[in-house]
């Protein structure tokens, strides 16, 4: 019985230590550690972030105080208006000019969880046409995206979307952020955005 208790008590432990190292990186009330970075709307309603497209109809982007390289990083999104968006890893910004690496977030079989490489490359890996009807249109969605070395795995909904194996990626560094893309109308609710640190 002693034994029992002995083990019950350990796996309880080890449950909470590895439930426990996600982080909220947005407080639901203000935009307290992030920075933004253009003319475009960024603002907080009813514990929810939105993006929104401004009068200059440009790109614009909202990323994270501090730098991150090896995570796991959970979120919900929801599209309305042309939902033309992404959550860029490892990425550092001039002005409005970013440079990363981007886990698309766009309107149905736009490739929602692809990678794009910004200013470089482009795209480097697309889901599968199957995998591209995950996306719920006009509802909340669940993207979960994990980054270690020079992996990167992106899920949507459940279902993994991709997974790259990438030389530049893994000598990448820099901040995570949200975008805008160019072009207007856009406009992007984001909530339960978490993170847990890999990083040694």
């Amino acid at each position: 019985m002693k034994k029992l208790t002995v083990l019950i008590v350990v796996l309880f432990l080890t449950t909470q230590l590895f439930s426990q190292h996600f982080t909220k990186i947005f407080n639901g009330k203000d935009l307290t550690g992030w920075t933004t970075h253009g003319t475009e709307k960024w603002y907080v309603e009813k514990g929810e972030l939105i993006c929104e497209s401004g009068p200059d109809k440009q790109y614009g982007y909202l990323s994270t105080n501090k730098d991150y390289r090896d995570f796991i990083l959970e979120l919900k999104f929801k599209q309305e208006a042309n939902g033309n968006s992404g959550v860029f890893i490892r990425s550092g910004i001039e002005g409005t000019k970013i440079s990363g690496w981007q886990v698309e977030v766009a309107p149905i079989d736009q490739h929602t969880g692809g990678i794009y490489e910004s200013y470089g490359r482009g795209w480097l890996i697309l889901p599968k046409p199957e995998d591209e009807k995950n996306l719920k249109v006009g509802e909340w969605n669940e993207m979960k995206i994990q980054v270690i070395g020079d992996e990167i795995t992106s899920w949507l909904n459940g279902k993994q979307m991709v997974y790259l194996k990438d030389e530049k990626i893994g000598q990448g560094h820099g901040f995570i952020a949200l975008q805008i893309h160019d072009g207007g109308g856009i406009k992007v609710r984001w909530k339960d955005i978490k993170i847990k640190s890999l990083d040694k």
